[in-house]
């Protein structure tokens, strides 16, 4: 990545930053206007109702049938009298329900004198309606849920005054209204969607709310002492009066003290808001309303696309500008270059040429010195070669040797005895012996020089019969019995005559050596096949092998005596093998004692 191109990233990360950090401050603003229109629209609902009803319950406590009701609590016309007229002025105000009450706070007359769940008799003194009227001896207000009805409403009250004596408190008139129509009104289509509404009482309790399941719950923390007195005030009745799980947020920038952000979880969800509380005048209530901030994401992808957009299009102005600013300086310093490059290319040219005639001839010298290191190598490979063939050739022509001097001794004996005959076999044996040493000699000329003929189809068979040929003319310490499992059909490999008999001379003499020492010794020749192998086995019932047997087959490993080899039988046995496509391994054999050698060789068809 270029050095322009992280610059390039690195401002359109800042510009989506900017535009996002953007989008969010005009997603905020918006959405608090929009709550503050909300809450002032509402604000305005709230109290226009309850100020109707304020001057209201002052005006009737002010009624001369309510004074005379009270100084007579006995006559019954007059209780008569005044519940018809607290129905007639309930229906005037649109309220739910008018009531009177002694200064006991025992209910004496009311609206709802003639419903089964009449006021009549019951006895509010415990309400704060009730008591903050009659130790002010003016109005009170109160919210509460009903007792009797059990329906949330506006408790307005004031006291009823003796006209002769208006320092003197004869009982107390309750309005109640009910809040219901407030939520109504709240949920008009002119609202916005997404906000809601709650109205807390001064303990921070919801007794109006857009939600049914935010209705008296508890939006502040509330004490348990505050929490018994208003369970012992019966405001809410029986609610429970559960608190909301509500985390305060950090202010956005800007944002008046009256906003805040919260995250309302509920029901194993949580959403955020915009909150912005009003206070409701003449009340110590607070009206709050809430606004879903998802409406800012939009936003913020609005101000997202339109800041890439913008650096889009300014990057590409900017990037034409640029190309035809340097098109146009190209042009112009093309054709002083050309000349320039002209001579300067002809001057590289002639150097050129130079270098290239310099370096031909390093060439040429480096070429002739390679080969003249490869020649010294490859005769230092050969006379490698040819030293360890002369120490193999030592080896493998000491055994006909030993059954030539073997025949030699027969023979003179059998001169002395006057057998001729024998002699004469004993003579054409070491003739024979004599041209196998001839062939083995020429044979290891074949790691000196590339074999003259390509191996063919060979009897295991005959090559076996050969090698034991030579070595029952040699000359045991103690002779052993060898035991040749002779198969009847030929068993004809992929190789060559002389290599194989002298692998298994090698295989032989070193079984037959392996038990010069043990009670019985016995060497055993199996030949196996299978579909494309045939195996010759050699076993003895001699010590075995050391542990690592791989070692045996390297060069001048031996663990016999200098006298009955060099140590490279084996090694040169093995190359034979390989060279033949074969595979020569050995082991302890697993039953008994003794070790096992392996030849395996390619089987073969014989060819005419």
């Amino acid at each position: 990545m270029t050095h322009r191109q992280t610059w390039l990233i690195i401002l359109l990360a800042v510009v989506c930053l900017i535009s996002w950090v953007l989008g969010s401050q005009v997603g905020y603003r918006q959405i608090e206007q929009q709550s503050l229109e909300e809450s002032y629209r509402y604000s305005q609902l709230v109290s226009n109702k309850l100020n109707r009803f304020g001057p209201l319950a002052e005006l009737i406590a002010q009624h001369p049938l309510l004074i005379d009701a009270l100084t007579n609590p006995q006559s019954e016309s007059l209780i008569a009298s005044a519940n018809q007229e607290l129905a007639r002025m309930a229906n005037v105000t649109d309220s739910s329900d008018v009531y009177l009450m002694n200064l006991r706070g025992q209910t004496i007359a009311a609206s709802n004198y003639d419903l089964d769940t009449s006021f009549i008799g019951r006895n509010f003194a415990f309400r704060p309606y009730f008591s903050n009227a009659v130790a002010t001896g003016g109005s009170a207000k109160y919210f509460a849920l009903g007792i009797t009805t059990n329906a949330r409403g506006l408790y307005f009250s004031h006291v009823v005054t003796a006209q002769e004596d208006p320092e003197r408190v004869l009982g107390v008139l309750t309005i109640k209204a009910l809040v219901t129509d407030l939520e109504t009104q709240w949920l008009q289509p002119e609202r916005r969607s997404g906000a809601e509404m709650v109205v807390l009482d001064a303990d921070g309790i919801a007794f109006l709310a857009s939600r049914p399941d935010w209705l008296f719950r508890a939006f502040e923390p509330i004490t348990d002492d505050r929490r018994r007195e208003i369970q012992a005030q019966r405001r809410y009745f029986d609610r429970p009066l559960t608190p909301m799980t509500i985390e305060r947020l950090n202010r956005p920038w800007g944002f008046s003290d009256r906003t805040e952000r919260l995250s309302i979880q509920q029901d194993s969800t949580s959403a955020r808001y915009i909150s912005v509380d009003t206070p409701v005048p003449h009340f110590d209530w607070t009206l709050r309303i809430l606004i879903d901030t998802q409406h800012i994401l939009w936003i913020q992808m609005q101000f997202l696309l339109t800041g890439v957009s913008l650096f889009v299009a300014t990057f590409l102005a900017w990037l034409y500008v640029h190309e035809r600013l340097r098109r146009e300086k190209e042009l112009a310093e093309r054709g002083q270059l050309l000349e320039l490059k002209v001579t300067e290319r002809t001057a590289d040219l002639e150097t050129s040429n130079r270098l290239l005639k310099s370096e031909i001839k390093e060439r040429e010298q480096a070429e002739q010195e390679l080969k003249e290191t490869q020649q010294e190598l490859i005769q230092a490979a050969k006379l490698a070669v040819l030293g360890q063939m002369s120490a193999g050739l030592n080896h493998e022509i000491n055994q006909p040797l030993t059954a030539i001097q073997a025949y030699a001794r027969n023979s003179q004996r059998f001169l002395e005895r006057g057998d001729l005959e024998t002699t004469r076999m004993n003579l054409s044996e070491i003739i024979d012996l004599c041209e196998k040493m001839a062939d083995m000699t020429r044979q290891f000329k074949i790691f000196a020089r590339k074999s003259e003929g390509p191996p063919t189809a060979v009897d295991l068979r005959l090559a076996i019969d050969a090698a034991l040929k030579i070595l029952t003319a040699q000359e045991l310490r103690k002779p052993a019995q060898i035991q040749w499992n002779r198969p009847e059909q030929p068993s004809y490999v992929h190789g060559d005559l002389i290599r194989i008999e002298q692998v298994l001379i090698n295989l032989i003499t070193n079984a037959l050596h392996a038990v010069a020492d043990v009670d019985n010794p016995t060497v055993t020749i199996d030949i196996e096949k299978d579909d494309h192998r045939i195996y010759t086995r050699v076993r003895d019932n001699g010590p075995g092998l050391p542990a690592n047997t791989e070692q045996l087959f390297e060069p001048f490993y031996t663990t016999k005596s200098r006298k009955q080899g060099l140590g490279l039988g084996l090694s040169i046995s093995r190359q034979i093998v390989d060279a033949l496509g074969g595979q020569l391994t050995c082991r302890n054999r697993p039953n008994a004692t003794g070790a096992e050698f392996n030849l395996e060789l390619t089987r073969r068809e014989q060819t005419e």
